[in-house]
């Protein structure tokens, strides 16, 4: 317990309780859930941990130090008395990110610069040599988050943010963050007990996501690197059993999990994405138009997409969301249905009820997740008179 640390892992609106759960399935404790964020307690090897596996997650900070702050010369000289050779040396490259929400400080990249120069100026004064700033692949990214007149300093273990699971490499036109696919396949509740279809599926990453989850597979076992891997207290062989420890946690998976696109182009890039994330055995990606397929099977189905939102792809919308509808209706009983969109009108033409209704964000977009429950039908019962007569 001795060498446990505060960290907090930022998420996206709407997603705070779910993280909150997978943070305490992985073992964190002193959980508190905040906005967009999740603060939690562990050592340095729950934090390796949380950055593998943890799917709603953008980021892990591990915060070193905050104070008050009056001014931006107060900034300035409290980040210079900080002893950074603890954290990097001159040669070492870094970047600042910085978040502010306060009336005293108006200006992100102002604040960044500030830091920057208060960090750059302590290097050259006590050592006669400062370090480089690298803007895209820094040894050290430092995150400053000012909230009113309160300054959090913290490191960011991430790097890239963890929705950058490094299995995509092709993308279309309107992609869906791999962050917000799983957290909309997660809290639909998708556990890997039935068959699984994403109908529109362009790039793959619902579907592939699907296929994680249902195998337990470790979120981000595809990433090339981690901050924390160019640290100073790196330990590279606490990381390989992290990774071989989680990779010993996967399960097996039962059922099919399906693609369709009518775009060859993307059904294309979706192979290529499901190939790069090792799991071609688990998921199968079709060229088929969904208003011209029927559901296969009798047992359940579980569906999950994101349609397009119109903002990109011009598209009838009203037509495209009825069709929607009639799909489900006519030819997909015993499923839930779940889509995310942000064109509120277009769902009144869904001509069904959800039962469910989240408000989430697509990027900067206000969206809803909404649940349709289509129970077995009347094309059963069609088909079942038939026989009889």
């Amino acid at each position: 317990m001795a060498n446990n640390f505060k960290m907090v892992a930022k998420t996206m609106f709407g997603f705070e309780e779910i993280l909150e759960k997978e943070l305490q399935k992985l073992g964190a404790i002193n959980i508190e859930k905040g906005v967009r964020n999740v603060s939690f307690e562990g050592d340095k090897g729950f934090m390796y941990k949380a950055n593998l596996c943890l799917r709603t997650a953008i980021k892990i900070l591990k915060p070193i130090h905050s104070f008050t702050v009056r001014s931006e010369q107060d900034l300035y000289d409290k980040i210079y008395k900080m002893d950074w050779t603890e954290y990097m040396t001159n040669s070492s490259t870094f970047a600042i990110d910085a978040t502010v929400n306060s009336d005293m400080f108006n200006h992100s990249l102002f604040i960044a610069l500030k830091t920057k120069d208060a960090i750059a100026d302590k290097f050259r004064n006590t050592e006669g040599k400062r370090p480089d700033v690298d803007l895209k692949y820094p040894d050290v990214r430092i995150n400053i988050h000012i909230q009113k007149n309160f300054c959090n300093v913290s490191l960011d273990s991430s790097g890239q943010s963890l929705h950058q699971r490094g299995y995509k490499t092709a993308t279309n036109i309107a992609p869906i963050n791999e962050v917000l696919a799983a957290g909309m396949l997660l809290m639909s509740g998708w556990d890997g007990q039935s068959d699984f279809l994403d109908p529109m599926c362009g790039s793959g990453t619902i579907p592939i996501e699907a296929a994680m989850i249902a195998c337990n597979i470790p979120a981000n076992i595809n990433r090339r690197e981690f901050s924390f891997e160019k640290w100073n207290d790196y330990d590279a062989d606490l990381f390989e059993k992290i990774v071989e420890s989680s990779m010993n946690k996967t399960r097996e998976f039962h059922h099919k999990i399906y693609g369709f696109d009518k775009a060859p182009s993307a059904v294309r890039k979706a192979n290529d994405n499901v190939k790069n994330a090792n799991l071609t055995d688990y998921i199968s990606i079709e060229q088929q138009d969904f208003f011209e397929t029927e559901k296969l099977f009798d047992g359940k189905l579980h569906m999950v997409f994101n349609p397009p939102y119109g903002e990109r792809l011009q598209i009838d919308m009203e037509a495209f969301y009825e069709s929607i509808g009639d799909t489900l209706k006519q030819s997909y009983p015993n499923t839930d249905a779940w889509f995310i969109t942000s064109n509120m009108e277009a769902i009144k033409n869904v001509g069904l009820r959800p039962s469910r209704r989240i408000r989430l964000f697509n990027g900067k977009l206000e969206s809803k997740l909404l649940k349709y429950e289509i129970y077995e039908g009347s094309k059963k019962a069609k088909f079942n008179n038939y026989n009889n007569d």
